[in-house]
């Protein structure tokens, strides 16, 4: 990216692309995972979110969003877009526009235009790509995508905090890295068969429990800074830093 960190990126290209036979990226960005990592491991159903579009002309991206999984940089909720940025300041519209970028500059085969897609939060990340969107970005799909958190999402609704939610989301979501990582550890274990009694066992919100799994959070913080780089790698199924 344009301030110098590294988002890890998975690349599929068709083994029949060539300078005669050229394919569209279609890109998702996602904070849910990249995965399955690793050159020798190929989603079961094929590239794309299904077997059918996997048997589609496309040379199929996933990348783990700044700060997220196997990515550097500082992970930040649905951030707002800066109008016009050419500096090193970086939102999700300038980290597409650098992903495409490197993309048409370093995959071979391909035709010079993009699509982006994605679902709930993937979709955000569709959606914040349309702001000083890069030239080749030709088609966007934002389905279901997280827009306003306080109206109509699933951390309020119509403005009333969804506890049973957020509490089992951020319990992994949210849970704090040293570095790169495949997965996340839950802050504590949450397995109750009966949640609405688990709730009721819990308490209100002023009560001890809840306030040390609130401080413990708040003193872990978020995701920390990451200094791993990964070199390109093989090309059928490509494992990038970009």
């Amino acid at each position: 990216m344009r301030d110098g960190v590294k988002l890890y990126t998975v690349i599929y290209v068709p083994t029949d692309a060539t300078k005669k036979n050229r394919y569209p990226f279609l890109l998702e960005r996602t904070p849910y995972s990249a995965a399955p990592y690793g050159e020798t491991n190929y989603p079961k159903t094929g590239p794309g979110t299904s077997r059918a579009l996997s048997q589609e002309k496309y040379i199929f991206v996933y990348q783990d969003v700044r700060g997220r999984y196997k990515s550097e940089g500082q992970f930040e909720e649905v951030t707002p877009n800066i109008p016009g940025n050419k500096t090193k300041q970086t939102d999700e519209s300038s980290d597409t526009y650098d992903t495409i970028e490197w993309l048409l500059k370093n995959v071979p085969g391909n035709n010079g235009r993009a699509g982006i897609t994605g679902i709930s939060y993937p979709g955000f990340y569709a959606t914040a790509a349309l702001p000083d969107a890069h030239p080749a970005l030709k088609a966007v799909s934002p389905q279901a995508p997280v827009t306003d958190e306080f109206i109509g999402d699933d951390a309020r609704h119509n403005g009333a905090f969804f506890l049973l939610d957020n509490f089992s989301f951020t319990n992994y979501f949210d849970a704090p890295r040293t570095g790169p990582v495949e997965e996340y550890k839950s802050f504590f274990p949450f397995k109750a068969k009966d949640v609405y009694q688990f709730f009721l066992d819990l308490g209100p919100s002023k009560t001890p429990t809840h306030r040390s799994i609130l401080i413990t959070r708040l003193r872990s913080g978020m995701s920390t800074r990451s200094t791993i780089r990964m070199m390109p790698t093989g090309r059928l199924a490509t494992s990038e830093r970009l």
